[in-house]
């Protein structure tokens, strides 16, 4: 979601920006109507946090922060109306909060504390310092940011991680070693690299004036189109829309009742495997760490929501047991 504004003085709006945040709304929208669904049991735990909707959340969630680089540069280049800014900035940043905030009485034990709107808010005020950059520079600076991460993921597992960030305090900067369950968790580090990428795409648009043909591409607004121009709005009001259409159902039709072990089966390796873990291991330690909770009979209230993971040492401890015996 692009949350600034994108119009330039002297150049026309580019209809097509709007469209392509529509689109992308779009997608979210219906991201978020599965993992409504999962939410209320109606699809397999773990769906929506694996496999290709893996992919495809990661996929918005990137355009979202594209998006934003490049309706960046289009409003704040090649000077920045700090007005603008700062008026655009808290919104987003207030509608942040919101967030939070509902999300910490309405589902305390996975909250949002840094999801794509903070991630939003976080690197627009980074994107600044490179609006008057090269776009190769802020370009390459996008691209050292992958390359980092898929050194951390895949050629060395976890070197630029440290249990030091694990705290939800520091855990937003993306390099916890163990980050915090969350319902939405849009770390800065790698998702910087998206907004740069905008960035470092608008510039170049800009610097070989190319802006007045994009303008040209679409010269009539659309449907989506105008929902892009509401980005903001239409992210507060949807996920809400869409949970209440999906609970009215749910008092009609009910879902069968979920094999409980088996959710936290699919829920652990989903969660285990999104950490960048082998999924081998994550088969192991999950296998282990369920069996051990529902020996000690912790695995009903956990599922409840009576057992905080991230406080309650009886299960930090059969985890972290699990962690060594799954080596």
């Amino acid at each position: 979601m692009t949350l600034a504004d994108n119009s330039r003085p002297n150049t026309p709006r580019i209809t097509l920006i709007d469209t392509l945040r529509g689109v992308a709304l779009l997608a979210m929208a219906s991201y978020h109507f599965t993992w409504d669904l999962e939410f209320f049991g109606y699809i397999e735990p773990g769906t929506a946090t694996s496999g290709w909707w893996r992919i495809y959340a990661r996929a918005i969630a990137s355009s979202f922060l594209f998006l934003a680089g490049v309706s960046l540069v289009l409003a704040h280049y090649p000077a920045i109306r700090w007005r603008s800014f700062w008026k655009r900035f808290t919104m987003v940043a207030g509608a942040a909060a919101a967030i939070s905030i509902a999300t910490f009485f309405a589902i305390p034990q996975e909250w949002i504390f840094f999801g794509i709107l903070h991630s939003i808010a976080a690197a627009s005020l980074l994107g600044l310092a490179f609006l008057r950059l090269p776009p190769l520079a802020t370009g390459s600076a996008a691209a050292l940011i992958v390359l980092a991460m898929i050194v951390d993921s895949y050629l060395a597992p976890g070197s630029l991680r440290s249990h030091i960030f694990d705290p939800k305090v520091v855990s937003w900067t993306g390099f916890a070693a163990t980050p915090p369950r969350s319902n939405d968790f849009v770390p800065l580090f790698p998702w910087l690299a998206a907004l740069l990428a905008g960035v470092a795409v608008a510039r170049l648009a800009v610097d070989r004036a190319w802006l007045s043909s994009l303008s040209r591409v679409q010269t009539r607004p659309n449907l989506l189109s105008r929902a892009g121009r509401h980005s903001l709005t239409i992210y507060l009001v949807h996920q809400p829309v869409l949970i209440a259409l999906v609970y009215i159902f749910s008092q009609i039709s009910p879902p069968p009742q979920p094999d409980l072990r088996q959710s936290e089966l699919n829920s652990c390796q989903a969660d285990c495997t999104s950490q960048g873990n082998e999924s081998g291991f994550c088969s192991r330690f999950c296998t282990c760490t369920v069996d051990e909770l529902a020996a000690q009979s912790l695995l009903e209230p956990l599922r409840a929501g009576a057992i905080d993971v991230q406080t309650d040492d009886r299960v930090r401890i059969l985890a972290e047991e699990c962690s060594i015996r799954s080596r």
